[in-house]
């Protein structure tokens, strides 16, 4: 795993979770327990801090940042889709952040919110609890209903597991490397 010190700020990484080697982990870091840190993710914390809750995932290539003294938050068993970019923002419980999606300073997404693909959450935009919003700035077109829970749940599952199965000895293993 790639975690680098920044100006004595060290990643803090809770048990059973997996950071794969591509992912760079920088600075003011603290990553919960059963969390999926995915390939070509970027976690840099060097201006301010991020907090990642226990039993999420964020996919791989997603890029997140914080500004100076400020923070990112990600709260439990959020899964955050491949190549999202999240920047200054707070996520809570269980939302969902689409693929290549966009969340931009100040803005907040509420619990089990969902954001759909390419989606973008301006500055200082709030998504309300258990809704779903899309588009380019995104706005809200439905509730998230019991059917979505239920997919989405399974999906927050597997990628615990997934943590899990890539911390397994023997499990995930370099194939390309001479024999000594």
């Amino acid at each position: 795993m790639a975690l680098y010190q920044f100006e004595g700020l060290k990643p803090q990484v809770g048990p059973g979770s997996f950071i794969a080697e591509s992912a760079l982990v920088i600075g003011n870091v603290k990553i919960g327990k059963d969390v999926y840190i995915g390939h070509g993710v970027i976690l840099r914390g060097d201006y301010g801090t991020i907090i990642v809750g226990d039993g999420t995932a964020i996919e791989e290539g997603a890029i997140v940042h914080a500004r100076p003294n400020d923070r990112t938050v990600f709260g439990n068993q959020v899964t955050v889709g491949h190549g999202a970019m999240i920047h200054n923002a707070r996520i809570k419980d269980f939302a969902v952040i689409g693929m290549r999606a966009t969340i931009s300073d100040y803005s907040v997404v509420g619990e089990w919110a969902i954001i759909g693909e390419m989606g973008l959450v301006k500055n200082n935009q709030h998504v309300p609890d258990g809704r779903v919003a899309v588009g380019v700035p995104a706005r809200v077109v439905s509730k998230v209903d019991e059917k979505q829970k239920e997919l989405w749940s399974y999906g927050k599952r597997l990628y615990i597991e997934m943590a899990h199965r890539y911390n397994a000895p023997g499990s995930f293993l370099r194939v390309d490397q001479p024999k000594e």
